[in-house]
């Protein structure tokens, strides 16, 4: 098995599964255990950001409308996840995915983003994408993902709707060349 932690999933255009069509996950964790990774692409326009922060506890001392809630998974919507450039790091609980992005999941990231001392760049994620042992693989198998390198560029994009064609352009292939048919050499 080969190790993807901290590459991105690019969904194939036969993606059966409509929470992951044209999606792009940078996968934060894989293992013979399974997978856990965060949609990238889909934003959540109707959970203003300025609401989440009101929501807990979280006086903004400057503006944070960049910084926009993305649906990160199906599962737990309940918990956040932030990705974010390696010029920050929380005392206790940031993941050093790749050396150019971590991923932090506790307040102490939103109150400093919220007070202008957070990291340069970040991507604020509710939920998770998760796979249990051999299940990811098997989806590949199936023709559901490619993959690809993580760039700090693709993932912290200002526009969602470009990520996807621009993670399979930093592959050489053109989205309009893609199948969703599956098949065998």
């Amino acid at each position: 098995m080969q190790d993807l932690t901290g590459k991105l999933l690019i969904a194939m255009p036969g993606m059966t599964d409509p929470r992951f069509e044209r999606s792009v996950v940078f996968l934060c964790e894989h293992s013979d255990k399974g997978a856990m990774g965060l949609i990238v692409n889909k934003p959540t326009p109707e959970l203003p950001t300025a609401d989440l922060l009101e929501q807990l506890g979280i006086e903004a001392t400057r503006p944070c409308e960049e910084l926009v809630i993305h649906f990160g998974g199906p599962v737990e919507h309940g918990r956040g996840f932030v990705l974010h450039s390696n010029d920050y790091e929380s005392n206790t609980s940031t993941l050093r995915v790749t050396p150019g992005i971590g991923m932090t999941a506790t307040l102490d990231i939103l109150r400093d983003i919220a007070e202008g001392d957070g990291p340069a760049r970040a991507l604020l994620a509710l939920g998770y994408a998760g796979w249990g042992p051999g299940q990811l693989e098997d989806e590949f198998g199936e023709n559901g993902w490619l993959n690809c390198d993580a760039t700090s560029d693709i993932v912290f994009h200002p526009v969602d709707d470009l990520k996807w064609e621009a993670a399979l352009k930093s592959m050489g292939i053109e989205a309009s060349t893609l199948s969703a048919q599956a098949g065998r050499a």
